[in-house]
């Protein structure tokens, strides 16, 4: 199957089952959803969802945080991951889109990578979101998923996989592609156990392929009625087992 018939597949199956589909945080303004994402890195985002409303109400500006200290951010934010590190980043953010952005959070990922805290990743999911603009924010889902699909091929690193999505996801669809692609690996190509039952794109999915292969495989068996073999046997082998493995190695990467 040539790479485009595969994206037409993939995208015409997402268009009819899913539809529109955006982020699972919780925001009310670009400065919610900034702070939401940067929460998010290797975090679920329904812890975020548990942890931002507190948040949101004693610091709703970026005013409110670039006026406070980590130290007190921290305490709203242990329960998410790497809070020392994420409570110094957000008042670091808080204050250079004060000083430095007019308290306005950026449309320009090269603009939105210049805050603290805030990684390629994170500046295309609000330049997507916010902005509507054909970025595609590549995290551990849609990494594998386009993997393992074959959307991308020989992808090392999230940017050659951007690179290689946004080259053929048709610029209008990019901002609904990127939610596809999140929500079909959170919710049914998971990492370690993959729905593929539940899944309806195994017809032109490279992993479900390679693993039906890696299971059709077994060692020829030949059944002889007394302990020693006849004498057409002889010095004949029975067959070689496959030492080849299924599975597949996916490289993850924090904003």
């Amino acid at each position: 199957m040539k790479k485009e018939e595969r994206y037409k597949f993939v995208l015409d199956y997402f268009e009819k089952n899913v539809g529109n589909a955006e982020t699972e945080l919780h925001y009310t303004n670009p400065y919610e959803l900034i702070v939401a994402v940067s929460l998010s890195a290797q975090c679920t985002d329904k812890r975020v969802n548990l942890t931002t409303p507190k948040l949101f109400k004693d610091f709703p500006t970026a005013e409110s945080m670039a006026n406070t200290s980590p130290e007190v951010i921290f305490n709203y934010i242990r329960s998410i991951s790497y809070p020392n590190n994420k409570a110094k980043n957000l008042v670091g953010m808080a204050k250079m889109l004060v000083n430095d952005f007019k308290n306005v959070v950026p449309s320009e990922v090269d603009e939105l990578v210049k805050l603290p805290g805030v990684g390629r990743k994170t500046a295309n999911v609000i330049a997507s979101v916010i902005f509507n603009k054909p970025t595609m924010a590549v995290d551990t889902h849609v990494f594998r998923v386009s993997n393992r699909i074959g959307l991308t091929t020989n992808a090392k690193t999230p940017l050659q996989s951007e690179l290689q999505l946004i080259k053929f996801i048709p610029v209008e669809v990019v901002p609904k592609a990127h939610h596809w692609l999140i929500l079909h690996g959170r919710y049914t190509c998971l990492a370690r156990t993959p729905k593929c039952t539940a899944c309806g794109l195994i017809s032109v999915c490279n992993y479900f392929t390679k693993q039906n292969k890696s299971k059709s495989v077994s060692k020829p068996e030949i059944k002889v009625s007394s302990n020693k073999a006849p004498n057409n046997l002889k010095n004949k082998t029975h067959g070689k087992k496959s030492s080849k493995k299924s599975g597949e190695k996916i490289s993850k990467k924090s904003n």
